[in-house]
């Protein structure tokens, strides 16, 4: 029996989760769902924005959907991001965020290509001081084990994808020591699995602008923490916007996907989230993760029948409720 981890978080996690757990529960009857808190409301309620419980529940669940999560502008002492405290104690170490066409909200047909991350270094491991009142300085991790492990998901996701190209993303020229260790490991570990030949590279900066440009001609981007972070919200354009963008953070044995939208805090509570991005990121969860790739299709392809359908129409007040039920609906017609 699968068990599933649900932390709706904050503003419309709250909203968007219960419409994915519906649908996974739909394509895995036998899926048992445990509720656990993380976020900012947890913080001010109980004074931690990831309790123990929940990493224990994570642990023992081996599988997890967030929701959103709001976080204060300013430093709050005793505050950290819950999402990226999960990611380090679980090691969530890998981020895979896909970027595909989908009917009636992307600007451009043809674009399918997915962007893995290194997700618990680089300049998000937190280390920052004032080295006097007038410098901050941040620290830069990047290990050889971190990026071995973001290289051998690459093969395997290169192997279920078919994927004929597979790009580092990096700025060596600027930053060869840390870049460096990350190009070369990862080329390395790439050549080992036989993928050599399919490997490129890419400045960071000309990624981008490639991205914008010519979203088509990539298939499989592998770089480092913030530069994946920057990367792939801006490829969300092409699938309609971080509204509708899925991720999946990635570990040995344990899995949590998670919208890539914030927790909308102006819209919270109006009927006006759209689950879509909670929806794709379940399928990334039974993909990736549960290793069920037909039920995944059988979700994406609910998905993308329902923005065929309503392409143009905006359900206002009524669009989480709306979004729903069409796919929803969809989904038990594919399963039966």
């Amino acid at each position: 029996m699968r068990k599933l981890c649900v932390i709706p978080g904050d503003g419309i996690g709250v909203e968007v989760t219960p419409v994915a757990v519906a649908a996974l529960r739909i394509l895995l009857p036998d899926l048992q769902v445990v509720e656990a808190q993380a976020g900012w409301g947890c913080f001010v309620e109980h004074g931690c924005a990831v309790p123990e419980r929940t990493l224990e529940v994570m642990r023992d669940c081996g599988a997890g959907l967030f929701g959103a999560v709001q976080s204060p502008a300013h430093a709050v002492p005793g505050y950290r991001s819950a999402i990226l405290t999960l990611r380090q104690q679980l090691d969530l170490s890998v981020n895979l965020r896909p970027v595909r066409s989908w009917p009636g909200i992307s600007p451009r047909p043809g674009v399918d290509l997915l962007i893995l991350r290194e997700n618990s270094e680089g300049l998000y491991i937190g280390r920052e001081h004032m080295a006097s009142p007038d410098q901050a300085i941040a620290e830069r991790k990047i290990s050889r084990q971190a990026c071995e492990t973001l290289a051998q998901r690459a093969a395997e996701v290169a192997r279920q994808r078919r994927s004929k190209r597979i790009t580092l993303v990096h700025k060596a020229n600027v930053l060869p020591l840390t870049c460096g260790l990350f190009r070369d490991t990862c080329r390395a570990v790439l050549e080992e699995q036989g993928l050599g030949e399919q490997v490129d590279e890419r400045l960071v900066d000309v990624a981008a602008l490639q991205l914008v440009e010519q979203p088509q001609n990539f298939d499989l981007l592998v770089t480092t923490n913030l530069f994946g972070d920057i990367l792939s919200d801006l490829a969300s354009y092409w699938s309609g916007g971080l509204a509708t963008a899925p991720s999946l953070n990635w570990g040995k044995g344990i899995a949590l996907a998670e919208p890539v939208h914030g927790s909308a805090p102006d819209i919270a509570g109006s009927g006006r989230a759209s689950p879509i991005a909670a929806l794709l990121s379940a399928a990334l969860l039974l993909r990736y993760h549960w290793n069920l790739p037909d039920e995944a299709a059988r979700l994406e392809n609910a998905v993308e029948g329902f923005l065929q359908e309503a392409e143009g129409v905006d359900f206002g007040a009524k669009t989480t409720e709306r979004v729903a039920e069409g796919v929803l609906a969809r989904l038990g017609l594919l399963q039966g």
